[in-house]
């Protein structure tokens, strides 16, 4: 997903539009438990659900696109990218191998 995507994805998220339905299954003690903290934070059990779930997606796609470096960090990171070390033979042998799905 790149970052206008992720961004759509965000301001659907918003807009409260309830148009679609997501099934899941779990345990009594499990469901039990997502109540009990439901009821905790005077939610209902379907917006807790997806207020987490909400939360969680956010995390993991952020998690792959956001990094924080300090001044240092970051100029040490940027000249690694401008300065890559030569390949060595186990980088020369990946890519000489042919992909799976062209076998």
């Amino acid at each position: 997903m790149n970052s206008s995507a992720f961004d759509r994805a965000a301001r659907k998220t918003s807009q409260g539009g309830r148009d679609a339905t997501i099934h899941i299954r779990a345990s009594q003690q499990t469901k039990d438990l997502i109540e009990t903290a439901a009821d905790a934070i005077g939610k209902s059990l379907s917006e807790f659900v997806l207020d987490s779930a909400r939360k969680s997606a956010t995390d993991v796609l952020l998690d792959q696109r956001l990094f924080v470096l300090d001044a240092d960090q970051y100029d040490a990171f940027t000249d690694a990218l401008d300065n890559p070390p030569p390949p060595g033979s186990k980088l020369k042998a990946l890519m000489k191998r042919r992909p799976t799905w062209q076998r």
